[in-house]
């Protein structure tokens, strides 16, 4: 019931949060923790972006994970939209886009779900190239329906 009253309240037009966090297990959980606190702290739902969050944050740190560099996470709140931002610094290792994201074949495989996940959540997502070295997956939830 909560969720339905916060979804039916209109956020603020403009806020944003920018972090850089290490491409490591902890650094991806951090990046989850800190939207649950900020996206709590500005009265809005927390739950699909916690997990949208929790797989491109995990992808950063498995995926484009550079010895010494960090991945950045960025929230952004404009009008009725949320949009979550996950940068690291390998350009050269592009996940697949909207749409043409497939389940693994084996069943019982240990990963290749994250992006379905955040297919499923968000209401627009997709991957920026750049700059070298650098790429953005991001994702939009309307946070008004």
């Amino acid at each position: 019931m909560n969720q339905e009253i916060l979804r039916t309240q209109r956020p603020s037009t403009e806020q944003a949060f920018t972090v850089l966090l290490s491409p490591t297990r902890r650094g991806a959980r951090l990046a989850r923790l800190l939207t649950v606190a900020h996206l709590g702290a500005w009265g809005l739902p927390s739950e699909s972006a916690a997990h949208i969050v929790a797989e491109l944050a995990a992808n950063a740190s498995v995926h484009g994970r550079v010895q010494g560099r960090d991945f950045q996470l960025r929230l952004a709140v404009s009008g009725q939209r949320l949009r979550i931002e996950v940068t690291d610094t390998r350009g050269d290792s592009v996940p697949p886009g909207p749409g043409a994201v497939k389940a693994p074949e084996d069943d019982h495989a240990e990963n290749g779900r994250g992006l379905l996940i955040v297919e499923a959540l968000a209401d627009h997502w997709g991957v920026v190239p750049g700059p070298v070295p650098r790429k953005t997956v991001w994702a939009e939830i309307d946070l008004v329906r």
